[in-house]
């Protein structure tokens, strides 16, 4: 469901952060547009986590450290790779205010970036408003095949460690459905944001600066509480 566009009110990442809390978050029809509007789905997408499901490929992967992830490391860079065209998505919804909302409540520490990188290049990665026990995937990209697969194995895995019980994916894709999200009802969803807000999960589980390994990462992600 789309709510109304909002009429000159300032939208502040304090008010971004109690949308959040409320079950709603913004768009913007297109780059272009200046405008946003509030979105609350009656159908929800989350990633179970305790169901996150990883190919034997994938942990391949992950095990080999063939990237390097960072954490919070360049979140503009990141940003701006979630907004650039790509294969299959032509335009964007991230626009200048948008932009703005999450570089500010990344400043305040309530947004974070996954970052994939390689041979110091900036291939992959995701961005996501954390609250509470709580973390709203927002967008994320690539340019190197599993690049940004990596990454939300590397997220799921930092969540788990960190006390984290909801990852809230907005919508379901086919990509996302592959690593087991599901659609849950409105009604559902406020249930399980009400638990998840009630707590801090821990982000920085592991310090920004420590190198995470694959197989930590694996041993994080397997682990069932």
């Amino acid at each position: 469901m789309s709510l109304p566009r909002e009429h000159q009110v300032e939208i502040t990442p304090e008010v971004l952060l109690k949308a959040y809390a409320c079950g709603i978050f913004p768009m913007a029809e297109s780059a272009d547009d200046p405008g946003l509007y509030w979105i609350e789905p009656e159908r929800r997408g989350v990633i179970p986590l305790d169901d996150f499901n990883i190919s034997s490929r994938l942990a391949r992967t992950v095990r080999s450290d063939r990237f390097e992830i960072r954490i919070d490391h360049d979140f503009e860079a990141v940003i701006d790779g979630c907004a650039a065209p790509a294969e299959g998505r032509g335009s964007t919804w991230i626009n200048r205010r948008i932009r703005k909302l999450y570089c500010d409540l990344h400043a305040s520490g309530h947004c974070h970036s996954v970052e994939a990188w390689d041979d110091r290049r900036l291939v992959g990665g995701l961005y996501g408003v954390r609250l509470g026990r709580a973390f709203f995937g927002e967008s994320m990209f690539h340019r190197v095949r599993d690049a940004s697969k990596v990454a939300l194995v590397h997220l799921v895995a930092r969540l788990k460690h960190g006390g984290f019980v909801l990852l809230d994916t907005q919508f379901v894709t086919d990509h996302l459905r592959s690593f087991g999200a599901i659609e849950v009802s409105r009604r559902h969803y406020h249930t399980l944001l009400t638990q998840a807000i009630e707590g801090e999960g821990n982000f920085y589980c592991w310090a920004a600066g420590e190198a995470i390994t694959g197989a930590v990462c694996l041993q994080s992600v397997n682990h069932t509480s």
